[in-house]
């Protein structure tokens, strides 16, 4: 589907959801919307968010207020980076470049795909906000170097190595409906590079784990990585706060909490509920950013107040590209923007320092 002008854009978040649900194949609903299993931990993203509550405040002084940070160098209108998302040109041939664009029009951030279906070049140059990089390890440390020096010579200015997802979920709802990768889609940024090689979900537990043995980084692979790489690096899919200290001790620029949106081990916490133990046990060394089941500007309120420098937005850019291209992903982008404008107008917070715990029921008096 394709709505080309703003005048026909779908007029809020919740009818760019539905619909991308009701107009997408099911094969390719399933890959990008849906989650692992019976969706607990799904479900539980968007559910564990949506129990914060927000305190409205009075009369508060409002004059000079702005969303602007800056996330390890990266300056931003507001605190939000598009997710890493594969293979986008499968909700519309604008793809990873449009949603660039999209990103550097609204001011907010991109972490790009280790699988994009765009060579980065092209993705960059549509739009310079793309300014991170998403990595696997490619298998060992050789693949994942050269990948991460062809970022730094594209420009980029981070790297987000993904350590959460060394085998795929099971993912009922793609398995039903017979998803798989048209021909001629791949990962153009990793040719010639070691493809990452997930663990297949029929194999024998020995094959299982001699294959995840090979894909998964040691923390000694990971310091090495911070070390030798030519750009930052942050660790993507923390939830455990020891697994953050580690990450620190590792030389970590920053950690994403995220459990990979629920795609991969379904049960696993929030990521929300897992967010405070992890700032608290990074303290404030290294920036702490999350995603999963950010769904409404509110919702970057809320991680904002739990302790997040920044929030990463996935299905919800997938809504908007599904439906109207980059011009819908933009105004997805646009709409979350205002809502967490609206959201701290009506807390009474001018600025993002404003936003504390103490924003957030229960009563802090």
């Amino acid at each position: 589907m394709s709505l080309d002008t703003p005048e026909r854009l779908p007029a809020s978040l919740a009818d760019y959801q539905a619909l991308a649900q009701a107009n997408l194949s099911p094969d390719v609903a399933a890959y990008f919307l849906r989650g692992a299993g019976a969706e607990q931990t799904l479900r539980a993203n968007a559910e564990d968010l949506a129990a914060l509550r927000p305190w409205p405040r009075a009369c508060k002084d409002l004059r000079g207020g702005s969303t602007a940070c800056a996330v390890l160098g990266l300056s931003l209108d507001a605190p939000l980076l598009v997710a890493p998302m594969a293979y986008l040109p499968l909700l519309d041939p604008a793809g990873e470049a449009g949603v660039a664009a999209a990103a550097t029009a609204q001011g907010v951030g991109m972490v790009l795909s280790a699988q994009s279906a765009q060579p980065m070049d092209h993705v960059r140059a549509e739009g310079s906000n793309c300014g991170w990089m998403q990595l696997y390890w490619l298998g060992g440390r050789d693949a994942t170097m050269q990948l991460a020096q062809r970022a730094a010579r594209a420009g980029f200015s981070a790297l987000v190595l993904t350590v959460d997802a060394p085998v795929h979920g099971i993912r009922d709802a793609e398995l039903s409906a017979g998803f798989a990768l048209p021909p001629g889609l791949r990962a153009v940024n990793l040719d010639g590079l070691a493809q990452p090689q997930f663990a297949p979900l029929t194999s024998g537990e020995s094959l299982l784990f001699d294959r995840v043995a090979h894909v998964l980084p040691g923390w000694e692979d990971v310091a090495w990585l911070c070390r030798n790489a030519p750009l930052p690096v942050l660790l993507k899919g923390i939830l455990h706060p020891d697994d953050a200290r580690q990450a620190v001790q590792a030389g970590a620029a920053g950690v994403i909490v995220s459990n990979h949106g629920g795609r991969v081990l379904d049960g696993a916490p929030s990521s929300i509920s897992a967010l405070p133990a992890v700032v608290a046990a990074v303290g404030g060394a290294v920036p702490v950013l999350m995603d999963g089941g950010i769904r409404r500007g509110v919702d970057v309120f809320r991680a904002l107040a739990l302790g997040a420098d920044a929030v990463l937005i996935g299905r919800p850019v997938c809504h908007g590209l599904a439906v109207a291209g980059a011009l819908g992903a933009s105004h997805v982008l646009r709409l979350l923007l205002d809502e967490l404008e609206v959201t701290m107008a009506l807390t009474g917070c001018r600025t993002l320092s404003d936003i504390t715990r103490d924003c957030l029921g229960p009563s802090p008096f």
